[in-house]
């Protein structure tokens, strides 16, 4: 019974380094790749690479081809909406396309599910939804980004999920990648905007009160300021490398 554990221990680090290697160019699309020699560079069974080459299929990195081998997909092929992608996308090269449209999503989804929490969300999530308002307060002021992050991930993912869309639901992972990219590449201030502090309280108090209106218009005030402020630093060419 500890083999698969196993197994997916020694897998984790493959996939890690191969899935980087496709995003960031270092193996291009078209590119071969076979079991042998892929046993050969991370040491490890045929088993184990099979399996960790089937992740990368999984996420249509890669496609297997008779008497070739595996293949390197184009991106317009990969699930743009699986986590790992998404975290490999910020760390490469294409960091700026991958922010620009995780922000254009989280601009179409969220003030939608911010107005669908309002009018649906029970009671326990709406006073949820409000200690957590103060938790991003306390926390932004105290310059506590890590502390920080992880509240905001709970603030936007309990929106979604309240938002009763089973399919904005699914999207809170993306959201928690893209809030992730954004403190651990350097793009969040020391100390959160008071404006941002604001709007998360003016959201969540609008849920609060059962005011859709009101919640979508915070929620959009919200997240256009999260583009100016990305645009503003691909102006400035301030994104980091």
């Amino acid at each position: 019974m500890q083999i698969p554990a196993v197994a997916t221990v020694l897998q984790e680090p493959i996939v890690e380094t191969l899935g980087r290697e496709i995003t960031d160019g270092t193996l291009r699309p078209g590119d071969r790749l076979t079991l042998e020699a892929l046993q050969a560079r991370f040491g490890v069974s045929r088993t184990v690479m099979r399996d960790g080459m089937r992740v990368l299929e999984s996420l249509r990195m890669v496609y297997a081809k008779r008497r070739v081998g595996l293949v390197v997909q184009e991106p317009r092929f990969w699930n743009a909406y699986d986590r790992r992608v998404i975290r490999w996308r910020l760390a490469g090269p294409g960091r700026e396309r991958q922010f620009t449209e995780l922000t254009e999503l989280r601009i179409a989804v969220e003030p939608l599910a911010a107005a669908g929490a309002a009018r649906r969300a029970p009671d326990p999530d709406r006073e949820e939804i409000l200690r957590l308002a103060a938790e991003l307060r306390r926390l932004g002021q105290a310059g506590d980004l890590e502390g920080f992050l992880e509240a905001d991930i709970a603030f936007h993912s309990l929106l979604l999920h309240a938002s009763g869309n089973s399919m904005f639901a699914e999207l809170d992972g993306v959201v928690a990648e893209v809030l992730a990219g954004r403190t651990h590449q350097g793009m969040m201030p020391f100390q959160p905007r008071e404006k941002a502090l604001a709007e998360h309280e003016a959201v969540a108090a609008a849920v609060a009160a059962a005011d859709g209106p009101g919640a979508e218009a915070h929620m959009q005030v919200l997240v256009d300021e999260v583009r100016a402020a990305l645009e503003a630093r691909l102006t400035d060419g301030q994104l980091p490398d």
